[in-house]
């Protein structure tokens, strides 16, 4: 794939590894990227600007200010331009630095500024990148959304071998390749999420919900975003900053705000993802003023909640996609594949409250995913951005997928 008329910021830092960024940079000019590059000072001990400037045809940057002249590299415009951010090398200091915000380079600067997806190769001694500060790390970046490009194995310059060695440059040059190639994979696609818990009033005051922070449903709407979708959200209460003028946002709270709503948009989707915590009951009667303690037991009569995704799985259109999701504590495989054909899913994906790091409230998760035609899925323990990558990749699998 031709990465013509991209623009990628390529940060380089100060490792030996500094010296592949000559081919790296000549790899993306020659698959017709536009490349701006980026240097650490202590990358100057590694690699010339010129080598750099000259193959990729622009200045390098490496300060804020510009010479002599008073003007100033623009941070801000950079992380705007840019349709990538690839730091490679990314060495043990920087990668600390971006975890924890720091600031103190032009290349940091614009890390934090960037609006665009970001790529780091990080290059180090074996001990260091498996040194527990480094993982923790790493896994920060990652849930930010970074896409980590893992180190290599092989002969390190220490003389000793193993992880470390930064991505070969022909491998980065593959993966950002691919990375745009499926940022138009979901194009023309209209999609709708429902995300979140919901809240069932009992009086103004008090409400019976779930702990769902809605981080799951946020990862796959972010997800079919950046893959070219139109995205409609409804979303129980939650408290995740999310930009929401990117999608068609809409908040609600209760069970029936939410069938509301999703039955007026469902039949104009392609794609149907039900990943909100829907709550089963809601009170029969909600009192209009708060209910006052009185006597040692209260008992309120509970009502039934539509089932969201049932009934708007007996109006699916013959190319809709529907895809559940199921948290189970017990009989979990059975359960799960019995909701798949009762509420007409085409794939749902399981949740269990076995696996530590899973479900609720974290960052992680992991799953098992199954469909009505096609093998069944199992996810290690990984950040919820990539488990919605992977339902994202599952989903174009199934048959009716056009």
């Amino acid at each position: 794939m031709s990465l013509q008329g991209k623009k990628i910021i390529l940060g380089v830092t100060g490792s030996i590894a500094a010296y592949k960024s000559a081919f790296l940079t000549r790899l993306l000019v020659k698959s017709g990227a536009e490349v701006q590059l980026i240097m650490s000072t202590s990358a100057f001990d590694f690699i010339t600007p010129l080598s750099l400037a000259t193959l990729s045809g622009k200045p390098v940057l490496s300060k804020f200010q510009k010479n002599d002249t008073g003007e100033w590299n623009n941070h801000v415009e950079l992380g705007i331009w840019a349709d990538l951010l690839l730091v490679a090398p990314t060495t043990a200091n920087t990668l600390a630095k971006f975890a924890h915000g720091t600031c103190d380079n032009l290349l940091s600067a614009v890390y934090l500024s960037s609006r665009c997806p970001v790529m780091i190769a990080p290059a180090m001694d074996l001990d260091m990148y498996q040194h527990p500060a480094t993982r923790a790390n790493l896994k920060t970046l990652e849930s930010y959304g970074n896409i980590i490009l893992p180190a290599e194995s092989g002969e390190l310059a220490s003389g000793l071998s193993g992880q470390g060695r930064m991505m070969e440059p022909d491998h980065i040059v593959a993966e950002i390749q691919e990375f745009f190639k499926r940022t138009s994979d979901f194009s023309q696609k209209k999609v709708l999420i429902t995300m979140g818990p919901t809240q069932e009033a009992l009086d103004p005051v008090r409400f019976i919900s779930n702990h769902s922070s809605g981080k799951m449903g946020a990862a796959l709407a972010k997800a079919f975003i950046e893959r070219g979708a139109d995205v409609h959200v409804i979303s129980g209460p939650i408290s995740l900053p999310v930009n929401k003028s990117s999608y068609h946002w809409t908040d609600v709270k209760s069970a029936a705000e939410m069938y509301e709503k999703a039955v007026e948009i469902a039949p104009n989707m392609d794609i149907c993802i039900f990943s909100a915590a829907v709550a089963d009951y809601a009170p029969l009667d909600i009192s209009q003023e708060k209910i006052k303690k009185t006597d040692d037991n209260l008992s309120i009569l509970l009502k039934k909640n539509k089932d969201i995704a049932s009934s708007l799985g007996k109006m699916k259109r013959p190319h809709q996609i529907h895809v559940g999701f199921a948290l189970e504590t017990d009989n979990e495989e059975q359960n799960a594949k019995r909701k798949l054909i009762s509420k007409n899913f085409d794939m749902i994906v399981l949740n269990s409250m076995q696996d530590k790091g899973a479900g609720f409230g974290g960052d992680t998760n992991k799953v098992r995913i199954y469909k009505t035609d096609g093998p069944d899925v199992i996810s290690p323990l990984t950040t919820k951005n990539r488990i919605a990558e992977l339902i994202l990749d599952q989903i174009k699998t199934i048959p009716v997928w056009v």
